[in-house]
């Protein structure tokens, strides 16, 4: 970009070559992707941006970026790309998976157990991740000396600094078993179907995420991603939902509202609560039914339902004479 480049020039230049130059692509450079990291932390800040134009790319005298100001703790993986590749310090990281789930209304509402079927990298089930055949034995890396690290010297913008990262031979183990497993060939992940159990709390809102650490894809020498469920919820035939409490709509009829009665309700259990309807209510009115709402560690909501008066569309001759009756009672 120009020195005169605005600020979303660089975003736009700093995608292209972060996607280019993405160690996790074919044919992706680490060093030229952190490289391109390092530059959009200095040019997307208008401080150090300035201190950039003022003192060009050694800095002002005495400043290390690789102590205290430098880029050593910025995690580019985990805020730009999701949380795939590496982590801080250059350690490994598995992707994160994410999927979703149908719920019924009546399983949001009380939880549920389901297990889904997951295709992802998984860790191997004969070596257990180190890649090696069982049993075998295992002679210390001579890429990093059995350190598991490789120290780089990098050179950036603002200079030169050191910077280790894990070792690609060994995957930051130390040590390379002398035969391969036969699984995974020394990968020590591979791609497999995997039924994972998902206990879905009571309670839970539609568009609401679940996250199981640990539970996303597998690499070798590092963290395992994390599963993130999305949560769908089909709505009721009656109830919906406001909080912790449900809502429905109750019909009953002119008379019914007059004369007062008892309906039977159907709980969401399967349950059935008399609910006395007084004489005179109204429509629009509420009634509530206690206890017999969402389940929360604060204690289960209410019930409320809405009272909807039926107007008859038509009055037989008999009936006009009884409503003109009670006009003259001035009801």
């Amino acid at each position: 970009v120009s020195k005169g480049a605005s600020k979303d020039e660089i975003k736009k230049a700093f995608h292209k070559l972060a996607h280019k130059h993405h160690p996790d692509k074919n044919k992706g450079d680490d060093a030229k992707f952190k490289e391109v990291n390092e530059a959009y932390q200095t040019l997307s800040d208008d401080q150090k941006r300035a201190q950039y134009d003022r003192f060009g790319a050694d800095g002002p005298q005495g400043f290390n970026p690789g102590q205290g100001g430098g880029f050593g703790g910025f995690d580019i993986f985990g805020d730009f790309f999701g949380g795939g590749g590496r982590g801080r310090g250059g350690a490994k990281r598995g992707r994160d998976v994410s999927t979703e789930i149908d719920l019924t209304f009546e399983e949001s509402i009380f939880g549920v157990a389901r297990t889904i079927l997951l295709s992802k990298q998984s860790t191997c089930d004969i070596c257990k991740g180190t890649g090696g055949k069982p049993g075998t034995k295992v002679d210390t890396c001579k890429t990093c000396n059995g350190n598991g690290q490789i120290r780089e010297m990098k050179r950036s913008i603002l200079g030169t600094f050191a910077t280790n990262r894990t070792c690609d031979t060994c995957h930051g183990q130390g040590k390379i078993p002398t035969e391969k497993c036969t699984e995974c060939r020394g990968h020590g992940v591979r791609h497999k179907q995997e039924e994972i159990k998902i206990d879905v709390p009571a309670g839970i809102n539609p568009g609401e995420m679940l996250r199981m650490t640990g539970m996303g894809e597998a690499v070798q020498g590092g963290t395992t991603g994390d599963l993130y469920i999305k949560i769908n919820v089909k709505s009721h035939s009656q109830f919906k939902r406001d909080g912790l409490n449900l809502t429905m709509d109750l019909p009953i009829k002119l008379t019914d509202s007059l004369l007062g009665m008892t309906y039977d309700l159907k709980t969401l259990e399967g349950n059935t609560v008399e609910v006395k309807i007084p004489e005179g209510i109204n429509h629009g009115e509420l009634l509530r039914v206690r206890g017999k709402g969402v389940p929360s560690t604060r204690g289960r909501g209410d019930i409320i339902l809405r009272i909807q008066i039926k107007m008859p569309a038509k009055l037989s001759k008999t009936t006009k004479k009884l409503i003109e009756e009670l006009k003259k009672e001035g009801i």
